[in-house]
């Protein structure tokens, strides 16, 4: 027996010291690493740690059901044709860093007991690990599948790195329950890639990984990490549980991430979602994105980060999307009640109120090391949400964006003074001309003011009477009517305040509010106040019917 020679060990016991024999039998003098031509061990059992470190195999490698009791090492091995672990057990660790297969490799139903590194690996042909399991960390950092990658129904117990492996082929994680962290960061997908459904209790990591074809990834995770990613194609994001930051991400072809409403189902079977128990999607950061591409539905935004994005006018906002609120219920503003009305609101404005002193009762300060934003950078921000709401011909749902705007606008300084001034009264008045109770509310207040001050000075103290005069002229008569000015009222007041003098002030109110002159005679006093109700009356009420046909206009 020489280096390449044929190996049938099928069904032996190993213990080191018949290994050691075998290999040293097959040792190559020039480099000193065993070489094997077809290598036959299925259902061997190796006692001990079994070493074949820098082993070359010419043939066909098989390991079916092979026993590894004290773990595997193939580090830096060769195998210039298949490579066959099916149902294979490690019960040790299994080190197959930087090794090369030519041909397919086969783990099917793999279980690997310890740590398992695959660092570097190179696997020319199809890579099948269906229905593997590792029980401890699992290292691909680094590694090539040229030919494509199967991983269906496969179970990593302990943190799954992937980070910088490179899937020329096809890449499929079907069914794939990740107990720990799946990272592939940095990795690049060159083919077709199908990741889901999978099942993460840790965080998926997807951040600066480059998907160069059309990609769908369902995924129940608690976090999904793609900041930087990179998306050459369309690509669909099926999520359950997951908190995503899309920070920094780059496509220019449509993507869309969707909250799923139901398990996954593969074949028949639900898909188990175990340690995950918020059903929310949360989408936390679109910072240095490009929205033109991207469709958001059914997501929670409540915590999403928004400035910063660009082209955020085409964003398309469908499905049941939530967004922050106002605080509820009634605030102290020092020794002054406030209650905030309520109406939807970006994460940043609630940053931003919660260091304004006493009005931050209620509003969710910034995480920290986040910066907070201020009023002049958040108005454009609200004003592109807007944009994108009315195009879509959502102008309810894009009422509160408006109002946002105008607020921020009333607080930034780089506005000046006059024109905050005016903004100041026009939320006053009508809240931008979105609030009905506030419109009607004033204009409530303004007609019994008039009424009032009408019945106290506006009316005279008696209705002017015409008086004639005529001159009599042989047999011709010359007749003049005048009527007398107003006088003004000089009863007390108490008196002023009779039914008849409120039925004249109500009618000239009246009046006033649809833009009519009541035709009574009024005091000069009962003139101003009748020109001052007829130019604010109408306009409050106008304001209260546009905030009425905001809210309800398709």
């Amino acid at each position: 027996m020489g280096p390449g020679a044929d190996i049938d060990h099928r069904g032996t016991p190993f213990t080191e010291g018949l290994l050691d024999e075998l290999l040293a039998a097959l040792r190559e003098p020039a480099t000193g690493a065993p070489r094997f031509g077809r290598a036959r061990f299925e259902q061997a059992v190796f006692v001990g740690k079994a070493g074949f470190d820098r082993a070359e195999f010419d043939g066909p490698a098989r390991f079916d059901w092979v026993h590894f009791l004290g773990g595997a090492n193939f580090r830096e091995a060769k195998f210039r044709r298949d490579a066959r672990f099916a149902d294979a057990k490690i019960s040790g660790s299994a080190l197959f860093r930087r090794s090369e297969i030519h041909g397919e490799a086969w783990f099917r139903r793999a279980l690997f007991g310890g740590n398992a590194d695959f660092y570097s690996v190179k696997i020319e042909g199809l890579a099948r690990f269906a229905e593997a399991q590792f029980k401890g960390k699992s290292n691909f950092v680094g590694a090539t599948f040229s030919g494509g990658a199967w991983f269906p129904d496969v179970h990593f117990e302990q943190r799954a790195e992937f980070t910088g492996s490179v899937f020329s082929g096809s890449a499929r994680f079907i069914k794939v329950r990740f107990t720990g962290d799946a990272v592939f960061a940095t990795a690049e997908f060159e083919r077709n890639a199908r990741m889901g459904p999978i099942t993460c209790a840790g965080t998926l990591h997807l951040s600066e990984a480059v998907f160069r074809t059309a990609v769908t990834i369902e995924a129940a995770a608690t976090t999904v990490l793609c900041r930087r990613t990179q998306w050459d194609s369309t690509a669909a994001l099926r999520l359950r549980y997951a908190s995503v930051d899309l920070t920094d991400a780059v496509w220019e072809y449509p993507v869309s991430v969707a909250a799923h409403s139901r398990p996954f189902v593969w074949g028949s079977e639900n898909i188990a979602e175990p340690g995950l128990t918020d059903p929310r999607v949360r989408v936390v950061s679109l910072r240095g994105v490009d929205a033109a591409h991207l469709v958001l539905t059914g997501v929670d935004l409540s915590d999403c980060r928004f400035a910063g994005t660009l082209r955020l006018d085409q964003v398309r906002l469908e499905g049941r999307y939530t967004l922050a609120t106002t605080p509820s219920g009634l605030r102290w503003h020092g020794v002054r009640p406030v209650r905030w009305t309520q109406r939807r609101i970006l994460a940043e404005e609630h940053h931003w109120r919660a260091t304004q002193g006493m009005d931050s009762s209620g509003w969710m300060p910034a995480s920290a090391g986040e910066s907070v934003l201020e009023p002049a950078e958040l108005a454009p921000v609200y004003r592109q949400l807007r944009k994108s709401l009315e195009d879509s011909k959502h102008e309810p749902g894009a009422a509160d964006f408006y109002y946002g705007e105008m607020e921020m606008r009333r607080h930034a300084d780089d506005i000046p003074w006059p024109e905050r001034a005016l903004l100041a009264i026009y939320w006053a008045v009508s809240g931008y001309g979105l609030r009905a109770s506030r419109a009607l509310g004033w204009l409530l207040v303004t007609m019994v003011a008039t009424v009032f001050t009408m019945m106290l000075w506006g009316l005279p103290q008696d209705e002017p009477k015409p008086t004639s005069v005529g001159d009599l002229t042989g047999r011709s008569i010359t007749m003049t009517t005048d009527t007398s000015d107003p006088i003004n009222p000089t009863d007390p007041w108490p008196e002023r305040l009779s039914t008849d003098r409120f039925e004249g002030s109500l009618q000239v109110v009246i009046n006033s509010v649809i833009f009519r002159t009541s035709g009574q005679d009024l005091t000069t006093t009962g003139t101003y106040i009748e020109m001052a109700s007829r130019l604010t009356e109408p306009v409050l009420l106008g304001l209260a019917v546009l905030a009425i046909r905001g809210r309800v206009k398709r």
